[in-house]
Formats: C-alpha cells, structure tokens, sequence
C-alpha cells in the first residue's frame, strides 16, 4: 500500500473503518474513505486526520452511495486508486429478511457494478469483504454476499484486477455483533432470550 492510492467504500463502518487504520499504517499517498453515511463518514476522518497529520497520506474523504454508478465511475476516474477494499455492504440478518431488494440491491448488485467499474479503471487489487453467512446460505443477506462472491470469482478469470474475496464471521465490537445482544440484559440482570436449540 506505501505510495498507492487506495479506496474503501463503507470507510465508516465497523470493518471499513478498521481497513482504514491499519492502511495508513503504511503510509499510502492518499487514502480515499467513501462512505454513504454523513456521520460516519465525519467520524472516520476526524479520527484518521488526528492520527495522521505528520504522515504524509493525503486523506480524502467523499460523501457516496455505491449503488449510484454513475457517481461511483466519477469518484474512480478522478483518484485512480491502485487498491480497493470494499466493505460497503448491508450485514444485519434479520433486517436483511425484511428487505431483501435492498440487500440484493446493496450487496449483489452494487458489488458487480463496484467490480467491472473498477476495471475499467485500471484498479490493479479489489478486495471485497464477505461473510461466513454464505457458506451455505440460509438467509438472504447470506445469498446475496454468496452470488456477489460467485461474480467476482468469476470476473477475476478475465480480468486484469486482481479480485480476492475475504470471509468474515462475527466481528467482536463490531457493529451488530452478537455480543452485545447477549451482553445488554446481563447487565440489566435479565434473562438471555435463546430463540434456537442448537
């Protein structure tokens, strides 16, 4: 990453943000944080920007819904990253049941749309975080992660871009994690809600 240009999509979200800390670590040139979400986006640069002043990596943060193509292509011609982590992605199951257009939309679709504008703009390395819950998945946001994986593997058979897809199961301190489902009643001292046997 030294000396490159790199761009996260969900630079704001749990993962993304992370992504975003150990990069600079690396001291790239300009680290592009893209982000949908207006607070997260703020939160993520303010910190990266306390932390990095005496760095020299140009952070460059950018307000942008993937799922906008036509957005996305403008935001890839003008800073022409050379790696892309893409973690902009809806991961809460349970919301994801209820509007699976929205996961289908955000997960799948944006993802191949992310993938073939990368591409076309001469992205040497896109890494795409995915989830344990497409190992046979059976929920949707699991199948939309599964079909978003499938197109990128495929794509990386003709492709210049480098395609590498990563798994991720549940992410302690994450946002949505478990934990804190199980956590929050202790300390109210309630009891735990068990929906499933096994």
């Amino acid at each position: 990453l030294a000396d490159k240009v790199v761009l996260v999509p969900g630079a704001g979200g749990s993962l993304g943000a992370e992504i975003c800390r150990q990069a600079v670590r690396f001291r790239p040139r300009r680290l592009v944080l893209l982000e949908r979400s207006e607070a997260a986006l703020f939160a993520i640069h303010h910190e990266l920007a306390a932390t990095t002043a005496d760095s020299g990596v140009e952070l460059t943060p950018i307000l942008c819904d993937i799922t906008t193509a036509e957005r996305t292509a403008h935001v890839l011609a003008e800073h022409a990253p050379q790696v892309l982590f893409h973690a902009a992605a809806y991961k809460h199951v349970p919301l994801m049941e209820s509007h699976p257009l929205e996961a289908i939309e955000n997960n799948t679709l944006a993802t191949a749309s992310l993938a073939e504008l990368a591409e076309a703009h001469g992205v040497q390395a896109f890494v795409a975080l995915s989830t344990d819950k497409a190992v046979q998945p059976t929920s949707v946001m699991g199948s939309a992660k599964l079909v978003a994986e499938r197109f990128l593997q495929a794509f990386n058979e003709t492709s210049a871009t480098r395609f590498v897809v990563v798994r991720f199961g549940n992410v302690l301190g994450s946002s949505g994690s478990d934990v804190p489902i199980f956590t929050a009643p202790l300390a109210r001292r309630q009891p735990i809600t068990i929906t499933h046997e096994a």
